[in-house]
């Protein structure tokens, strides 16, 4: 789905510029996403894999929820939407715990450039997993596996034939954030 964006410099500012999403990834232009990695207090992490139909990384797991900031949105509220959308979840402000911004370019084609600005979130997952329901268009499957694999999988082998190939740290700071707040 296309969408208006704003338009951010190379160091993340606004730039007070609005293009469509098509705009923005045929020309590389940076905007800000959000991202929402969610946790249990019994230490393991939601993952996705992401819809075989996506433009992006089909079928690779991912984070918990991921998408685009809408020109004008407030992150929090677009993070809000965004586990709405696509994990059926309601949450609210106070259980958002922003971790950090992390820039990101993949230039998967040229007419696909993703230049994004992560705007990355924590959120303890309050209701049981089976409640969770996931939005068919982005995502194939949920899944709840131990902090402890996912470290494993992610850090160590640097498993990127299975997960999103993120900018080296990324993955490291989640998973030091999460085990940061089950202690």
């Amino acid at each position: 789905m296309d969408e208006l964006l704003d338009v951010l410099d190379t160091d993340g500012n606004f730039t007070g510029e609005t293009v469509m999403k098509s705009v923005a990834h045929k020309n590389g232009l940076f905007h800000p996403t959000v991202h929402v990695w969610v946790y249990t207090q019994s230490g393991q992490i939601l993952i996705q894999q992401r819809g075989r139909e996506k433009d992006t990384h089909p079928l690779y797991w991912d984070v918990s929820v991921a998408g685009h900031i809408g020109a004008g949105e407030d992150f929090e509220t677009s993070a809000i939407r965004e586990v709405l959308e696509e994990i059926g979840l309601e949450i609210t402000k106070a259980e958002l715990h922003k971790m950090g911004v992390f820039k990101s370019v993949h230039r998967h084609n040229d007419d696909l450039i993703d230049c994004e600005f992560h705007h990355t979130y924590l959120c303890k997952l309050k209701v049981p997993f089976e409640r969770l329901t996931k939005q068919d268009s982005e995502v194939e499957v949920l899944d709840l596996i131990p902090l402890t694999q996912f470290s494993e999988e992610i850090i160590a082998e640097g498993n990127f034939k299975k997960y999103v190939p993120y900018k080296e740290g990324y993955y490291e700071s989640v998973v030091q954030s999460i085990k940061e707040k089950l202690h």
